[in-house]
């Protein structure tokens, strides 16, 4: 491992000096491209540069003390100097065998989330809105930019179903974990004997995938347009803008209705199709792969039930990870972090358990 990183320190001053180079400042290309090595193989350099003081404050604490001293304070302090530098070194190789891991190409992205009422009707529909919310309000947290591609509302304010997009830097590495089947336990407004329902909510959590990176043959398409339709603004039902494209070789089809401009809907509607398209064929290469080894986070299969958000005891359990914490009304209004880092951290550990063959 440590030949490995030295290797990647050597690397990383290389592209530091080049940056320095006018010819490659003055070429806006070159340089952003430079930069944006730099910053992957920042955390890592740091990460090794800690290790590799801690290892030279150890080496010199444990020479000291082999060449032996009569003064008992100065031997006491070396083999305390001696075994904090151990105790970090022993912590800054877990950080770098987690920076070590292969990285997700997808990590940085944008995202697709899209939330669909399952069991439970009205209520269901009720949740997926709730949902809706709680992801729209962590995206503000982080400063992301949320936008509705298409949405179905219910008359009492559910969403039978709704497809939005999350613009920001490493949208996906955050939200990644949460497809799946999300589940509440609570009294629907509704029930007069105030019996406590169960329902269910799918979530779906894509990698937003261009259309360059993922060829589509237009031969392969359908495309409609039609009037909007649902709440809204008064381009509502006026024009053919809303766009729907069905994939015929798969019979997908994606509605895109958001936009006021036709074309706009159809720029949004073809990255959404690329990314789903792009999400199958991903999970059909990875299946031979998830059968032998299924990772304790989940595969991330929406059919999955991954959460449960019980109302009455105010608590919410992610059951990938055995983790309930009993503060939802927060969790409903964006604070995900808690949850989020736990996932992560699992998923971490499994990831370096599977390397180190075990």
């Amino acid at each position: 491992m440590l030949e490995k990183l030295k290797e990647i320190e050597e690397k990383f001053v290389i592209i530091e000096n080049r940056m320095a180079q006018p010819e490659v400042y003055s070429d806006p290309e070159a340089y952003a491209k430079l930069a944006k090595d730099q910053k992957e193989l920042a955390p890592l350099v740091e990460a090794y540069r800690c290790y590799s003081k801690l290892d030279e404050t150890a080496k010199e604490a444990r020479e000291l003390l082999d060449a032996g001293t009569d003064d008992a304070e100065f031997k006491e302090m070396l083999r305390e100097e001696y075994e904090q530098a151990k105790q970090q070194m022993e912590e800054v190789t877990e950080e770098l065998k987690k920076l070590l891991l292969p990285k997700d190409p997808n990590d940085e992205k944008n995202v697709i989330v899209e939330i669909r009422g399952g069991a439970g009707g009205d209520e269901a529909a009720l949740f997926a809105y709730n949902l809706y919310r709680m992801y729209s309000m962590y995206a503000e947290t982080k400063r992301w930019k949320t936008e509705i591609a298409n949405i179905n509302e219910t008359e009492i304010g559910g969403i039978k179903e709704v497809s939005f997009v999350i613009e920001g830097t490493g949208a996906y590495s955050r939200l990644k974990f949460e497809s799946g089947v999300h589940r509440v336990q609570r009294v629907p407004d509704t029930e007069a004997s105030g019996r406590i329902h169960t329902s269910t909510v799918t979530v779906a959590v894509l990698p937003e995938v261009d259309e360059v990176d993922f060829a589509i043959s237009p031969s392969d398409l359908q495309i409609d347009t039609f009037r909007a339709s649902g709440a809204g603004g008064q381009h509502v039902n006026k024009t053919e803008s809303a766009i729907r494209i069905t994939h015929l070789p798969t019979g997908t089809v994606v509605e895109c209705q958001d936009e006021r401009s036709q074309h706009k809907n159809r720029d949004r509607a073809m990255k959404i199709l690329a990314s789903r398209l792009y999400e199958a064929e991903r999970e059909k290469q990875n299946a031979e792969l998830a059968a032998e080894r299924k990772s304790q986070v989940g595969t991330g299969d929406r059919s999955e039930r991954i959460r449960t958000y019980n109302y009455p005891q105010g608590r919410v359990t992610d059951h990938r990870i055995g983790l309930t914490l009993y503060k939802i009304e927060q969790i409903m209004n964006g604070d995900l972090d808690e949850i989020i880092d736990a996932l992560i951290t699992a998923y971490q550990a499994e990831r370096m358990k599977a390397e180190a063959g075990e």
